[in-house]
């Protein structure tokens, strides 16, 4: 055990002091700072030590038991100084290795909010009644305008910024930095939640017949098989990342593989299927794998009339040059025609929330849902992307009217 000694400060006062190794720390080179490396380049570790003064020789007594019994537990927290702006850095750095930058940019404009209020705070001292407080006041004046904060911000950005915050804070609990997560319990309140509700009534996905009437209407427009893969589930980064090569037109199948999506609605990223779930075969509806067909013999035409003019990219959506689309111009083509047809307009990614509600609606189980959507779980396609309306539920009240009759 640490020896605890008598110290007598310059004025007079007696302190009692220990000092108590707390763990390993790499070993930084005086003059810029960065970590010494041995000759296998692996960084130099030393001791760390802490050092505790008390009034009495009591009060570091007990503290030193203390510290003790934490260390024997594997409980103990040593002391430290990062803010929670940079433990927040050091956690994006982190992920970088598990999710792709699209999801780390996601991840940065979640946690903006939470760097201007709380990033100055030491991460130790942050309390639950600080995210609590902090969770308030960006409901109520969170969402920006021209960079300044000022209306209220929806609830459901909000409690992304909570998801991303208690990631972060349960990956400082294993690090050992903090005791607990002070951010695990914190919800929007129950009221502004009322707000919300009434203030931002959600924007329902398309109903059966709504799909229908736009698929009918867009019939003869350019992009019409495109636009079946997303308004039968794909997703609009994999649509616009679909290759002719990936296509089976003779079996009917496709295989989804490569996404073009966009960061910050203005540079494109193309890459891989979001998770392993994603890259999936799909057998193709008829109607779809008629429109795919009829779409490649005219990108044939355009091919041969354009001459050198044309790009052959391989890409399924692409214009009469050959030139690629990304998801915010088809997204853009779609909402023009949504106004032709007089439509209410809805984002192109809600197709595949109409889409698997029908599925759902009409028997295909679970699991072969959950293949479709390309997720993991099946509980998570059932909660988040399949909508009972009153429609859907007529069945129910055909049931009753044959009770009551009974």
């Amino acid at each position: 055990m640490a020896e605890i000694k008598k110290v007598v400060l310059r004025g007079g006062a007696v302190r009692y002091r220990f000092v108590v190794d707390v763990g390993y720390e790499p070993k930084k080179d005086k003059t810029t700072g960065e970590p010494v490396l041995d000759d296998n380049g692996q960084p130099v570790m030393k001791r760390r030590q802490l050092t505790v003064t008390k009034k009495t020789k009591t009060e570091a007594k007990t503290e030193l038991a203390r510290i003790e019994n934490e260390r024997a537990a594997g409980t103990f927290i040593a002391p430290n100084e990062i803010t929670v702006a940079q433990w927040l850095d050091q956690w994006l750095e982190y992920k970088r290795r598990d999710v792709e930058e699209t999801t780390i940019r996601t991840y940065k404009l979640a946690l903006v909010h939470v760097y201007d209020r709380l990033g100055h705070i030491r991460l130790q001292e942050l309390t639950e009644d600080q995210v609590r407080d902090f969770i308030d006041e960006v409901v109520a004046t969170g969402r920006r305008k021209g960079g300044e904060p000022g209306t209220r911000l929806a609830v459901s950005t909000a409690e992304g910024i909570l998801t991303r915050l208690r990631e972060a804070l349960a990956r400082a609990v294993v690090r050992k930095l903090v005791p607990v997560n002070v951010a695990m319990h914190v919800r929007v309140a129950l009221a502004d939640k009322k707000i919300d509700k009434r203030e931002r009534p959600a924007l329902k996905p398309w109903t059966v017949s709504e799909v229908q009437t736009f698929i009918k209407g867009i019939e003869q427009d350019r992009l019409y098989s495109p636009l079946l893969l997303s308004l039968m589930g794909l997703r609009p980064a994999e649509v616009c990342g679909q290759k002719w090569p990936f296509i089976d037109l003779q079996v009917g199948v496709l295989e989804m593989t490569n996404t073009r999506t966009m960061i910050g609605n203005k540079d494109v990223l193309e890459k891989d299927a979001k998770t392993a779930a994603g890259e999936r075969g799909l057998p193709l509806p008829s109607k779809v794998l008629e429109a795919l067909k009829k779409f490649k013999a005219q990108q044939a035409r355009e091919k041969l009339a354009a001459g050198e003019a044309y790009t052959d990219s391989g890409y399924v959506v692409v214009d009469e040059l050959g030139v690629v689309l990304n998801t915010r111009q088809l997204r853009e083509h779609t909402y023009r025609l949504m106004r032709r047809l007089g439509l209410r307009q809805v984002r192109l990614y809600d197709a595949r929330h109409s889409c698997l509600t029908y599925l759902a609606n009409n028997g295909v189980p679970d699991h072969i849902l959950a293949r479709w959507a390309g997720h993991t779980s099946a509980a998570f396609t059932k909660k988040k992307y399949v909508h009972v309306e009153p429609e859907d539920m007529r069945d129910a009240a055909t049931a009753w009217d044959a009770f009551h009759s009974g």
